[in-house]
């Protein structure tokens, strides 16, 4: 006969479910990705006092990082445990870079910004500079 009591196997199960529960919730959210939910990793104020040549080189700048850490992503898929890194090692800030941009391209559409308006040199008189 079995050595595990009613308790044990009880336990047992217990054990189970918490894991699988545990391990749909962080599934959940790893795949945050671009949804509404991923705009509470960044200020909404942040880019409001930025003109369109300032939106313009924050835009490269955020586009330049996301494809970093895409990279960095695809490399560490590559490894031993690689999602496991890639999730621990780069989510987040992948999460938070891409609704940055995300941020910066409203703020560049509702300032009615566009690539000649961006790189126009502010006047010389001009006290923002």
């Amino acid at each position: 006969m079995s050595d595990l009591t009613v308790n044990d196997r009880r336990l047992q199960l217990l054990a189970v479910v918490s894991l699988l529960t545990m391990g749909g919730g962080l599934g959940g959210c790893a795949n945050l990705g671009d949804s509404a939910v991923s705009g509470a990793f960044v200020d909404p104020a942040t880019y409001d006092l930025y003109d369109c040549p300032q939106l313009d080189a924050q835009r490269k700048y955020l586009a330049a990082r996301t494809a970093e850490l895409q990279r960095l992503i695809d490399k560490a898929h590559t490894g031993v445990a690689g999602v496991a890194v890639a999730e621990v090692a780069y989510r987040n800030d992948y999460i938070t870079t891409r609704a940055s941009a995300k941020l910066a391209d409203e703020t560049w559409r509702k300032n009615r910004c566009d690539e000649a308006s961006a790189a126009q040199e502010k006047p010389a008189g001009d006290p923002r500079r």
